[in-house]
């Protein structure tokens, strides 16, 4: 029940002495505003971290072909081999759980001879052989026209989707590629879309450089076969590649005659481990920062506690006249746990309110910049952040006032009415 009475003591008892009060709420308000400021800073390192697997399927693992590096079934040692369109069939078939298998493959590339014509213009560009999958595991932004699509895979059109800086390099501003023809390596490619990628670190310019045609229609102008250079394999949701993999080279292994423990003939990259490497160090700096920030929290606390045993002994005769006036030991341990959670939840609460204008303007400071480029991004805290704060200033202030509340229900009315 609310007592009047009772609040107006509260708020006369920590008014007493302003300045002890407010040198011992500091304590709260620190320990609290650096918990929050460490969890946003966490948060923010975390979204810029994870900006660079923006635009991506993380469950996903790359995998390519290396030299077999033992013999097997009269095959020697150091021979190469080449996936093959087959193994794409008996991988979707033989692994559950997979949502895509994409075979890929590549012609060229940034620092090699220009292989790619339009007009007087020319470049060298990364040109990759597709399937319509690839846009959901490798995500764009389609800015004009279309993607590939299996009318393309199936009819061997000679279409292709180019990047921005393919754009920019080979058409004047003012024209639209939409309907062109590029000659890549000699063969006549129809433009039918652009895109735009987002942003991924260093690569992020080389990804808007990259040209996509139907995989078969590369295959027949190239001279490539059934072969295939790599695949990009995703799995399901709920199904983690990372479990997949071994199966997923076991069954490559067995078709092209790799001894079964030969680590090195099959390459990949696993971009779901990686992941979760990144993941797991976010959770561990997170743990680091409530540690940290319930450390400085807790010397507050402690501060909280001696300052109301100070106030318990100022107060001893005014404890011993109300315990000889009727007040029982409850009222008494009440009175004081009361302006221990009171204070300590004041200051929490205004070092929640600092900490959070101080993440208004970092964000107001990271809108005005290009973020694209930054490991550090949209710093912040969730409700759930707030509401564990705020439990833990509760606690706290509940610690803080039991010493001095047991303290001062020890004291006997005559003792008490004695002190001076």
């Amino acid at each position: 029940m609310f007592s009047r009475d009772r609040w107006e003591e509260i708020l006369e008892a920590l008014t007493a002495n302003w300045f002890r009060t407010i040198l011992t709420a500091f304590g709260v308000l620190w320990g609290i505003f650096i918990l929050v400021i460490l969890l946003a800073a966490g948060r923010g390192l975390e979204n810029g971290v994870k900006q660079g697997f923006s635009g991506i399927a993380t469950n996903t693992m790359f995998m390519w072909t290396q030299v077999a590096s033992k013999p097997y079934k009269g095959m020697p040692k150091g021979r190469r081999y080449s996936f093959e369109i087959e193994d794409v069939t008996a991988i979707k078939e033989q692994v559950p759980g997979l949502r895509f298998v994409s075979p890929r493959n590549q012609l060229g590339g940034f620092g090699g001879e220009n292989n790619v014509v339009r007009g007087l213009n020319t470049g060298a560009f990364n040109v990759y052989g597709d399937y319509p999958e690839i846009i959901k595991q490798e995500t764009m932004d389609i800015t004009s026209g279309r993607f590939l699509n299996y009318s393309d895979i199936n009819g061997k059109r000679k279409v292709a989707i180019i990047g921005d800086g393919v754009e920019s390099a080979l058409y004047d501003e003012v024209e639209d590629p939409l309907g062109t023809y590029i000659k890549i390596n000699g063969v006549n490619f129809m433009v039918i879309g652009t895109y735009k990628k987002k942003s991924r670190g260093g690569d992020a310019e080389e990804g808007q450089k990259e040209i996509y045609v139907p995989f078969t229609a590369f295959s027949q102008a190239f001279n490539r076969g059934n072969k295939v250079g790599w695949m990009a394999i995703t799995a399901k949701d709920g199904s983690s590649i990372t479990n997949l993999k071994d199966r997923i080279i076991e069954i490559v292994k067995s078709r092209h005659s790799i001894h079964p423990e030969d680590d090195r003939a099959v390459g990949n990259f696993d971009l779901y481990q990686e992941f979760s490497k990144v993941n797991g160090l976010f959770v561990a700096l997170k743990a680091v920062a409530y540690f940290v920030g319930v450390l400085v929290l807790l010397s507050g606390i402690i501060g909280i506690s001696n300052i109301m045993l100070i106030v318990v002994k100022e107060r001893t005769n005014e404890i011993g006249v109300r315990r000889a006036l009727g007040a029982t030991p409850w009222s008494i341990r009440g009175q004081i746990l009361m302006e221990s959670i009171f204070l300590t939840i004041v200051s929490g609460m205004s070092g929640i309110i600092l900490a959070t204008g101080v993440i208004w303007l970092v964000n107001l400071q990271l809108d005005s910049m290009d973020t694209s480029e930054m490991m550090f991004l949209n710093p912040s805290v969730n409700l759930g952040v707030v509401i564990i704060a705020l439990s833990i200033l509760i606690i706290s202030g509940l610690l803080a006032g039991l010493i001095p509340a047991q303290h001062a229900i020890k004291v006997k009315p005559v003792d008490a009415l004695r002190t001076e």
